[in-house]
């Protein structure tokens, strides 16, 4: 069953359906986060012949040669020995038939050549595509992908549509589990992500905790494997994994990771993390009313699993080993795993405003995220983790609970109280999420939030 990706799948489909221009696409994203489900998908109703191929780790002339093998055998002809791409093209220029073409897992072919050789060879190819012949080219290497959109690149410009495949939200994820109680699909995102290969492989019928011992504890565990052997595949031989390491459940900022790293090469550092940033394995957060203040910059891990296994498991396999999953889990997890999660129903949160603001239900939201305050008169300073801009410098702040009962009147009352003795902040609302609802009617000038609301 397809699942989520409506709007991607809807422009791609459009692309694929029209032959009024040439139309070469561009898709990536990381490993396993459905690229290929949405090719597929939109692929059932191309009018044609769908040629999907796979590049492997070989060389140019290697590549060319499976690439002429894939073409020949979907086109039900005997293997048919091309001089060049162009050579194929012009084969099937002559072709009776529309034929849609994925090339697949593109950095393969591009590592074969130096910088840029296949890309300015594949630039020509798509200036010359037939009128017959969609082009897709798809790959799961993020920073190299990204390179083709670089304005020196000779690919730039040439793309008719370009989609930057994430995991799903909070939302979509919760469609691999519909009928969970709210409480535990807050859980289950906040754990494991928005993968959709991880989403598949969850026993949903079965406890957040015993999909942590099945599926993430043991050295062999599926989602485990996962982890270490595809999702730090790609970045492993080029960054410090302390640096993950000391990222775990929380956000820190430059200067503490460094301390926390005891380097003192700053330049080693910038380069790891920007490489981190691009690969999008961490992001760079701030505060909505510090935008660029460099001061106030945090980095954070982005996906949830990851935020887990650096939390919990990294760099304990004797210790699992040695006490074995269930007293693991037992001495290490169970206390502080609602507390984990708890964070991550802040990020929760956030989204759910994202897209309320893309449906229009907030039309005057100019921003979200934290807001960073100082109190010079009390002499304190922090952050508020959930905040809403609104036109005109207007400001919401909302406090988020992982409750698993209704919040009362009197907490909401406490949390304003404790908002108002913060000077220098002009609140001009004050909100309450919380995943387990309220036990009063609101005749309050508070804008409450139940759990329920998030997944309407």
């Amino acid at each position: 069953m397809f699942i989520g990706r409506e709007k991607e799948l809807k422009a791609l489909a459009a692309e694929l359906s029209t032959w009024k221009k040439k139309t070469a696409v561009l898709i990536y994203g990381k490993r396993r986060v459905g690229k290929s489900t949405l090719i597929n998908e939109a692929a059932k109703a191309f009018a044609g012949v769908v040629v999907n191929h796979l590049c492997v780790t070989s060389t140019f002339e290697g590549n060319l040669e499976l690439i002429y093998k894939s073409v020949s055998a979907s086109l039900s002809l005997p293997n048919i020995r091309f001089d060049s791409l162009f050579a194929m093209m012009d084969y099937l220029r002559n072709f009776d038939r529309k034929i849609l073409l994925i090339i697949d897992e593109y950095p393969y072919l591009k590592q074969t050549k130096k910088k840029n050789e296949v890309d300015s060879y594949m630039q020509a190819v798509i200036d010359r595509l037939p009128e017959n012949v969609k082009l897709i080219l798809c790959g799961s290497y993020i920073t190299i992908m990204k390179e083709l959109l670089a304005e020196d690149n000779p690919l730039f410009g040439r793309f008719t549509l370009i989609q930057h495949i994430h995991d799903f939200d909070y939302y979509d994820a919760a469609q691999f589990y519909p009928d969970l109680p709210v409480r535990e699909k807050i859980a289950f995102y906040g754990v494991f992500g928005g993968c959709p290969y991880v989403l598949e492989n969850l026993e949903t019928d079965k406890s957040v905790k015993n999909n942590i011992i099945r599926l993430l504890l043991p050295e062999t565990a599926i989602i485990r494997s996962h982890i270490e052997n595809v999702m730090l595949k790609e970045i492993q031989k080029s960054f410090d994994v302390r640096i993950l390491g000391s990222l775990g459940n929380g956000k820190k900022k430059y200067t503490e990771i460094r301390e926390q790293l005891g380097s003192s090469e700053t330049g080693l550092l910038d380069k790891q993390l920007k490489i981190l940033l691009d690969m999008e394995t961490i992001q760079k957060t701030e505060p909505i009313n510090r935008r660029n203040d460099r001061k106030k910059q945090f980095y954070a891990i982005t996906d949830n699993l990851m935020r887990v296994y650096f939390s919990f498991i990294f760099g304990t396999a004797g210790i699992i080993t040695r006490i074995g999953e269930e007293q693991y889990y037992a001495r290490h997890i169970e206390a502080t795993l609602d507390q984990f999660i708890s964070r991550r129903f802040e990020g929760i949160v956030l989204q759910y405003f994202h897209r309320m603001a893309v449906l229009g239900k907030y039309p005057d939201i100019e921003d979200f995220g934290s807001y960073w305050y100082d109190d010079p008169v009390n002499k304190t300073n922090g952050e508020f983790d959930c905040v809403i801009r609104r036109t005109g410098d207007r400001f919401d702040f909302y406090e988020c609970k992982y409750f698993d009962r209704a919040m009362t009147l009197k907490e909401c009352e406490q949390e304003k109280e404790q908002i108002g003795q913060i000077q220098g902040i002009e609140v001009t609302g004050i909100g309450f999420v919380c995943a387990g609802g309220f036990d009063f009617e609101n005749k309050t000038p508070f804008i409450l939030v139940d759990g329920e609301a998030l997944y309407q």
